[in-house]
């Protein structure tokens, strides 16, 4: 079998990257500024990190981040006066000593992902082969930031070395998208020639629980010009935002619901549902309906422009609420949760199902759903896809329990191959080689029991690599 997987390894491990959905930052490649240093880099963007040291009792504001009363983030580098977090604790302004304090705990992630994929970082982007450790902690931090200086370390640079060949990140409806309007007009001078692109996330305009939906309410009216008192005008203006992405390149939309759930209203209900949402006053249960009137809608939207739908539903986000309170979202405190595609999604199935032009890529923390639930769902509806092992399944195990439990069901053509969904820009390159090692193995195992033939499995391995996420996204 390993025969067989490094045989087939040889032929993906230098393709292309195709990274059609994530989070790193447009204004890497717009300004192409350099990276600043290790705990910039790597620590702060990284909430598995943040999450695994917090577990531990290794306080945020000792990590150097800010609540958000002193501006997250914004330490002085060279040190100075320690700022005082709303909690009492001293945020430490000294990156070298916040970079140290990470190295002495980074034992922690022992036989976790994000442990290969540093390491692989380290290694090979870097040229580090000790391990990080207390003492070495200096030295890493040093050759790192020196590195980063230099020329062939800056995003633009780094994006041609890591062999990407599209980017897509990921902005919210009201975003004005200069980043992205910069990195087109820098294509077409021919200062660089690398595809980054938006992804259209309207979840601010979307949810009546996100952090000041009305005020993004009245906000997505003035920059489209449209009546968002109304239930129509509003729909006119978030298809207004699709045409705005739509023309900056974007292929797809993206919904991080906490569930699946759809609806079908009548037009008269859906108006008086979207008035009482669009006060501020609705009860949990009338956001749950909006939302789930709002995938529906937003799915009918995809019919008609052709973009791809992504939906990351069950995750309770933000599930410790001091943390929130504190320092915001994406600090590491979202958990999992139990999640029903079956019945959820039928509402949005019945009405946009059966159109040949819809595709539709369904994500999941809920393991449990495969194959009981997804992979059938995918097996059968033309416009349903499997998302790959997402979030916390993005590891060696998930991504095997992931082709153990859809594949005889759904087939490997009704997914989308791999995409790292990740805001960790040096991590990209590592994500998708753990990802194609982990099919070639998956496809070699195949071969091995006579259940598929070694051509085949070469086919496959450069399909899950590369040809199925670029037919999926239509890149």
């Amino acid at each position: 079998m390993r025969g067989i997987a490094r045989r087939l390894l040889s032929t993906v491990e230098n393709l292309p990257i195709m990274s059609p959905h994530g989070h790193t930052d447009p204004q890497w490649f717009a300004d192409d500024a350099p990276f600043e240093d290790a705990v910039a880099t790597f620590l702060w963007p990284d909430h598995y990190l943040l999450r695994m040291l917090y577990s531990q009792g290794v306080s945020f504001s000792r990590l150097g981040i800010q609540d958000r009363a002193g501006g997250a983030l914004q330490q002085d580098r060279a040190g100075g006066a320690l700022q005082q977090d709303r909690a009492g604790g001293a945020v430490e302004p000294d990156r070298r000593k916040i970079w140290r304090l990470f190295a002495e705990h980074y034992y922690l992630f022992r036989g976790t992902p994000s442990r290969q994929w540093l390491d692989l970082v380290f290694s090979q982007v870097f040229g580090i082969q000790e391990r990080l450790s207390a003492a070495t902690a200096d030295d890493f931090f040093d050759r790192i930031g020196a590195a980063l200086q230099r020329p062939e370390f800056r995003p633009r640079a780094l994006f041609k070395r890591f062999n990407i060949e599209l980017l897509a990140t990921t902005e919210s409806a009201l975003d004005p998208l200069l980043h992205h309007a910069k990195i087109a007009r820098a294509n077409v001078a021919g200062d660089w020639d690398g595809r980054v692109i938006t992804t259209f996330r309207p979840d601010d305009v979307v949810d009546p629980e996100f952090d000041g939906f009305t005020a993004n309410i009245n906000k997505l009216g003035e920059i489209t010009g449209e009546d968002v008192e109304h239930w129509q005008g509003y729909l006119a203006a978030i298809r207004a935002r699709r045409s705005v992405f739509q023309a900056s390149g974007a292929v797809a939309t993206d919904h991080g619901h906490p569930t699946p759930g759809t609806a079908d209203l009548a037009p008269t209900e859906a108006e008086a549902l979207y008035r009482v949402v669009r006060t501020g006053a609705a009860t949990a249960a009338q956001a749950e309906l909006f939302r789930a009137q709002m995938l529906t809608e937003l799915a009918q939207m995809s019919v008609d422009d052709g973009m791809v739908m992504q939906i990351h539903p069950g995750a309770f986000r933000n599930h410790n609420p001091s943390i929130f309170a504190q320092y915001g979202r994406d600090r590491g405190a979202d958990i999992p949760v139990q999640t029903d595609f079956t019945h959820s999604l039928r509402p949005l199935l019945n009405r946009v199902g059966n159109a040949s032009n819809l595709t539709i890529i369904l994500f999941t923390l809920d393991e449990t759903t495969y194959a009981r639930e997804l992979a059938p769902l995918a097996g059968h509806y033309p416009c349903l896809r499997l998302g790959p092992p997402w979030w916390f399944n993005d590891s060696p195990e998930g991504m095997r329990r992931f082709r153990e439990q859809t594949t005889e069901t759904a087939g490997f053509y009704n997914g989308v191959g791999f995409n790292d969904d990740t805001r960790a820009f040096f991590s990209i390159p590592a994500r998708h080689d753990m990802a194609r090692r982990i099919d070639c193995g998956y496809l070699a195992d195949l071969v091995a029991s006579h259940r598929l033939e070694e051509d085949e499995a070469a086919e496959l391995a450069v399909s899950l690599a590369y040809g199925l996420a670029k037919a999926a996204y239509r890149v």
